[in-house]
């Protein structure tokens, strides 16, 4: 599995069903290559996108600040080995952005180490919700609603505020017959001990979700949709009391 993260839940689904035939895969175009080995043990194989493939890759997980987070903390992932870029060509600026003093690549990949040393993935720093400082990652709360047992597939995005900058919005397309408020799915997520800062603060049902050109659910086009809403609802609020 590749291309974007399995969730544990379909994960679990797999090893079930199929025996213990699963690999996950995480990579990129720039160099580094992680996945699961067989033999590796079913918590290994259902949470973690597994680890580098080459005994010289080089990983750090990191602050906005460059300093390693602790294991288990979330941060970037930034990378060196023989098969990663040293830079891309001809463009010194994006560069010096793009990499650190001492050759790492910047991943843009937020990550956490397990404790059997593989990676887990939980999402892109643009993915984060800017909540009045406060950051949410999307994916970590999507795996959680994921759980739900009237939720088919899920996606967190981030919403407009005027007075906090962004709020998360959670998208759900539900199993046929199935029923589900935001009262109900806070309260099942509360249950799972997530901060209330995280908790989505509106939540939209639908038969499908807009794909990007590669297949994955395209949250730009979800943020637009939602972005779209709210400014069509303030303007109706706004007729009403006029």
């Amino acid at each position: 599995m590749g291309g974007s993260r399995l969730n544990p839940e379909p994960a679990r689904r797999v090893l079930a069903e199929m025996g213990p035939v699963l690999t996950q895969v995480f990579g990129m175009a720039e160099g580094l290559v992680c996945c699961t080995r067989k033999g590796d043990a079913q918590e290994v194989l259902v949470e973690t996108q597994g680890r580098p493939v080459s005994p010289d890759d080089e990983i750090r997980v990191v602050d906005d600040d460059g300093r390693e987070v602790p294991p288990g903390e979330i941060g970037e992932l930034i990378c060196r080995g023989p098969y990663t870029i040293r830079g891309y060509y001809r463009a010194e600026e994006h560069n010096r952005v793009a990499f650190t003093a001492d050759g790492f690549y910047r991943t843009g990949d937020l990550v956490r180490l397990h404790p059997s040393g593989n990676l887990v993935i939980e999402g892109r720093k643009k993915d984060l919700i800017n909540r009045g400082g406060e950051k949410i990652s999307a994916e970590e709360v999507e795996n959680l609603i994921l759980a739900h047992p009237a939720v088919l597939n899920a996606a967190v995005v981030a919403m407009p505020d005027p007075v906090l900058g962004e709020r998360a919005c959670a998208y759900a397309v539900l199993h046929p017959g199935a029923a589900l408020t935001l009262e109900s799915l806070t309260g099942f997520l509360e249950e799972k001990r997530i901060a209330k800062f995280k908790l989505p603060e509106r939540l939209e049902l639908a038969t499908e979700f807009p794909l990007s050109p590669f297949g994955k659910v395209s949250k730009q086009k979800l943020v637009e949709i939602i972005s779209a809403k709210l400014a069509a609802e303030q303007q109706a609020h706004r007729s009403t009391t006029a």
